[in-house]
């Protein structure tokens, strides 16, 4: 996976961030505001025609170079005429080239719709444009009147549940984490040192690409990925390829019943979020029987700022409310829960993307923590 050379402080990114909304909003001021709105209600065609360019294969085509929408559409199967449509409407906003004669060429934002190119989302795009994923994103006005998930509203059944019994699901949504994990890896080590500890657990950890990277940024540690057998089922391969096997193990169970015992460290990323504070608490409470005395916690999440903004924080909790009936939570509510599970919060790491790293240990009753 791509990941820039040079990682710049999270300060000088958080402020780009914030410079990019303020520009945003003063655009917005200029703009009447029902063509604003509009412009904003416009967005699920954009989602909509990037998870369809992914889903169709069309930047692989262009890989050896421009073709015409014609001969684009031959080779992926599709209509000539909407294949230009869609196409075009794509290049309007950066994605493709549109060239003479209605021909299109990649360029950097449409490399990355490739299956094969070391910076590709396509399996995050499948995922979101999956007519069953989708199906949940229309329920958002019953979800806020009932507090359930978008996805059991609209097939009846919880995601994961569904995911259970769905290999293909299943195998979508776990190619697409494992990509999100790429995207977040070099940002996540660079803010925080895992050298210190011995023995890592991944919980949750899927693939094992998070848990790869970190023991090879950590030569003397040892690590175990624990999650699912189905969820687990790459994470051998991914161990080879980082050459770290001989450290790496896996361990498949439920992280609502137990964890591997006696680490110094557990990883969670992206695992609490997907959870109302009554299951959080269950997978917390079985750390927390697990953990070393000395051990840390550590949570991945997207911790919500405290000043209203449009960090990814707020529509990924959106997100994970329509998806799965999760949350996203703010430092003051990360310290709270973590605080019901016999966790102490030592600090909060930010880190140059939308990422914090929440660092806690064990409450040991007034004992002075080191």
């Amino acid at each position: 996976m791509y990941t820039p050379k040079v990682m710049p402080p999270p300060r000088i990114t958080h402020a780009i961030e914030w410079a990019r909304g303020k520009t945003r909003r003063l655009i917005q001021r200029v703009v009447p505001a029902p063509l604003g709105v509009l412009e904003l209600a416009s967005g699920w065609m954009m989602t909509q025609a990037l998870c369809a360019a992914a889903a169709l294969g069309i930047a692989d085509v262009l890989v050896d170079g421009p073709r015409s929408a014609d001969r684009i559409a031959a080779e992926v199967g599709a209509d000539p005429d909407a294949t230009y449509r869609l196409l075009r409407a794509l290049a309007g906003h950066g994605v493709f080239i549109e060239l003479p004669d209605r021909c299109f060429a990649l360029n950097s934002m449409a490399d990355t719709l490739r299956a094969d190119s070391p910076r590709t989302v396509r399996p995050v795009l499948l995922m979101v444009g999956h007519p069953i994923v989708w199906a949940a994103r229309g329920q958002l006005v019953e979800s806020v009147a009932t507090g359930r998930s978008g996805h059991e509203l609209a097939h009846g059944i919880q995601a994961f549940d569904q995911m259970a019994a769905n290999p293909e699901l299943a195998s979508g949504f776990n190619d697409a984490m494992r990509v999100t994990t790429q995207m977040a890896e070099r940002a996540i080590l660079s803010a925080y040192d895992f050298s210190r500890f011995a023995r890592i657990v991944d919980v949750g950890g899927g693939s094992g690409y998070l848990l790869a990277a970190i023991l090879r940024s950590a030569p003397r540690a040892k690590g175990i990925v624990y999650d699912l057998t189905a969820a687990t089922a790459e994470a051998g391969k991914i161990f080879t390829g980082a050459g770290v096997t001989e450290r790496a193990a896996i361990e498949n169970g439920s992280f609502f019943d137990a964890t591997p015992a006696g680490a110094d460290a557990y990883v969670l990323k992206h695992i609490i979020h997907d959870w109302p504070d009554e299951q959080a608490l269950q997978i917390l409470h079985s750390v927390r029987r697990a953990i070393a005395p000395r051990g840390r916690l550590l949570l991945i999440e997207c911790v919500v700022p405290r000043r209203n903004s449009a960090h990814l924080s707020v529509w990924l909790d959106i997100e994970v409310m329509l998806a799965i009936g999760g949350r996203e939570r703010t430092g003051a509510e990360y310290t709270e829960l973590l605080a019901r599970a016999g966790f102490l919060v030592r600090r909060i790491v930010p880190t140059i993307g939308p990422h914090s790293i929440i660092e806690a240990v064990p409450n040991r009753s007034g004992l002075p923590l080191t």
